[in-house]
């Protein structure tokens, strides 16, 4: 398996991860608004329906983004060869290496960190359309960029 790829698979594995996690809440939720339905009337139970609703309001908008972030990486393409750095690209500079995929955390390759970053972060916005040799500036750091896969 080549460097991309693996990265590429630990971004879908925590998109995962996130994605079980989101309907274990669900059903937990569903299943206390179902306890909520069976108890008594009133305003306390209410109350309880209203919260209920409010954080499925919320899982739902969080099942969307990750909705998302699942088409961003089905749009990598890690066979594609670039000497510009944009989505997919693996990026090795002078300080840091970084995967431009999704944001979902650290990798850790040949025993070196790569930081999954997406596409809108602050250090991605600085790295796109670069290409090796070309140094930029991050957190007052200077970085030079070694290596684009």
């Amino acid at each position: 398996m080549g460097k991309k790829e693996e990265l590429l698979q630990f971004c879908w594995n925590q998109v995962n991860v996130r994605t079980e996690r989101l309907k274990e809440a669900n059903a937990a939720l569903q299943e206390s608004l179902d306890s909520e339905t069976k108890n008594t009337a009133g305003d306390k139970h209410e109350t309880g329906r209203a919260m209920v609703q409010l954080e499925q309001e919320k899982l739902a908008q969080q099942v969307q983004e990750l909705d998302r972030v699942k088409g961003i990486l089905k749009k990598i393409d890690i066979t594609k060869k670039s000497t510009k750095i944009g989505l997919g690209s693996l990026v090795t500079t002078s300080l840091a290496n970084y995967f431009i995929s999704v944001s979902c955390g650290t990798f850790t390759l040949e025993e070196k960190p790569v930081y999954c970053i997406s596409m809108e972060s602050p250090i991605a916005q600085l790295l796109i359309g670069k290409q090796v040799g070309e140094s930029f500036f991050f957190n007052g750091n200077a970085q030079v960029i070694g290596e684009v896969v």
